[in-house]
């Protein structure tokens, strides 16, 4: 049981890392937004996440039909993307500030949502932790 709660913890914290990896793309981006040629980058992930969450249900090993053992192993979980082919301005610049402003805002929320889930994860091992010792 213990292995599956820092599975979960592991895989909450790859999307973290994927979140605070798209929060500092689309910062680049705001801050370029005036900068002549440059092109627009996003970072993708969750797809990632889920098709390696799949492929591991595949090959999870059982020691009892009660148990669920996986590892998410440590293949990379983010694609870095750069627009080149989109131009939004003469100058070149793909950037849309207020593309870039939902977007930040969107991952936002959504990296607040991992913050709180991990944080339950952590505050349910401590209880068992606290209650265990008594």
């Amino acid at each position: 049981m213990i292995n599956k709660m820092f599975d979960t913890s592991d895989f909450l914290k790859k999307a973290l890392d994927g979140s605070s990896l798209r929060h500092a793309a689309i910062s680049n981006n705001i801050a370029n937004v005036n900068t002549p040629g440059y092109k627009r980058v996003t970072v993708e992930f969750e797809n990632l996440l889920k098709d390696e969450l799949e492929k591991n249900k595949l090959r999870l090993n059982t020691t009892n039909a009660k148990h669920i053992g996986g590892n998410l192993g440590n293949t990379p979980y983010s694609t870095i993307r750069t627009h080149n082919n989109i131009a939004v301005r003469r100058d070149g610049n793909s950037v849309n500030i207020d593309v870039e402003i939902a977007e930040r805002a969107k991952n936002e929320i959504y990296y607040n949502a991992i913050s709180r889930q991990i944080s339950r994860q952590f505050d349910a091992i401590n209880s068992v932790i606290n209650e265990g010792g008594r």
